[in-house]
């Protein structure tokens, strides 16, 4: 765990949202405002990572939408209004990217492929993967991070065929981490 006390301010955080921001719904879509729920400490949290990281990307799957349960017009609202909440704390998220696609879609680009966080690099060339974390709640999200040479943060106690390089019950517990670094 040495690379944590390199963390900087050149540094980019990329986060799922579903189980590391918010609850994830068990069997079902996060689809208005009123179901979208911050998980204890993750509005602090954000707020911290905003004076240590350079840029905080989500990246989320949201086949929901794929689906037909949900429409873009109701994940934008979600999204707005996260985001108004993140901003009353004094945090900030840099851009949101989503895959609506089904998974049994060819040429998807669902976590775990790698496209969304090439999609990032395109609009913020600065950033550099091998000073990336990904933090997320399940193994497409680890493999994801892996992918592109990013250091990783498994989040919550799901079992998976990856290690990560850290395991945290929160993103709570993940910014403690990083506020007591040596």
């Amino acid at each position: 765990m040495d690379w944590i006390r390199f963390v900087s301010h050149t540094w980019t955080l990329f986060l799922d949202r579903d189980g590391v921001i918010n609850e994830r719904l068990s069997d079902d879509y996060v689809k208005s405002a009123t179901e979208f729920n911050f998980l204890p400490g993750a509005l602090e949290s954000i707020h911290f990572f905003n004076q240590i990281f350079n840029r905080i990307i989500i990246v989320s799957n949201q086949q929901g939408i794929g689906k037909g349960i949900m429409t873009s017009k109701q994940l934008d609202s979600v999204h707005q209004y996260m985001l108004s909440e993140i901003e009353k704390e004094n945090g900030h998220i840099d851009t949101i990217f989503i895959c609506p696609q089904l998974a049994t879609e060819p040429d998807n680009y669902r976590k775990p492929a790698p496209t969304m966080a090439f999609m990032a690099k395109e609009m913020y060339p600065e950033i550099d993967f091998s000073k990336s974390i990904m933090v997320g709640d399940t193994e497409s999200d680890i493999l994801f991070g892996k992918k592109t040479g990013m250091k990783t943060v498994l989040i919550g106690n799901e079992q998976i065929n990856l290690k990560a390089d850290l395991n945290c019950n929160s993103l709570s517990e993940f910014a403690k981490i990083l506020k007591n670094r040596g």
